[in-house]
């Protein structure tokens, strides 16, 4: 059973920037591929980042490719998302989530969530 915990959210202007970070216990850390998702009020819950166990492959939302940058470190249990030319429609609670082997895009396919953190950009 693996716990995650989310943070770095908060308040940041567009075009400002950001990184989320997501620690890790239980479990061994990098038998897990980890993946980042968010939620917008009203909206369903979307498929932003992933990273395989060791981190050789990762994939993006087209939304946020080329400014999002999904990063982890196994010594440490944990797995970052960097932010950056932030847009108000960037704006919900990001969610990280792990599942054994190898990652998947939709988030029904992840066994572990944490709690999330909100990040708000205003416009």
């Amino acid at each position: 059973q693996v716990q995650l915990v989310e943070s770095g959210g908060g308040l940041v202007q567009t075009g400002g920037s950001l990184r989320v970070s997501c620690a890790a216990s239980g479990g061994t850390f990098s038998s897990y591929g980890m993946g980042w998702f968010r939620q917008a009020p009203g909206k369903e819950r979307e498929f932003v980042a992933a990273i395989s166990t060791w981190g050789s492959t990762t994939y993006y939302a087209d939304s946020v490719k080329g400014r999002f940058t999904i990063s982890r470190d196994n010594a440490k249990n944990t797995v970052n998302l960097q932010m950056s030319s932030l847009k108000p429609e960037d704006t919900a609670v990001y969610y990280c989530a792990a599942r054994g082997g190898s990652i998947r895009l939709r988030f029904p396919d992840y066994d572990y969530w944490g709690q999330g953190t909100q990040v708000t950009v205003s416009s």
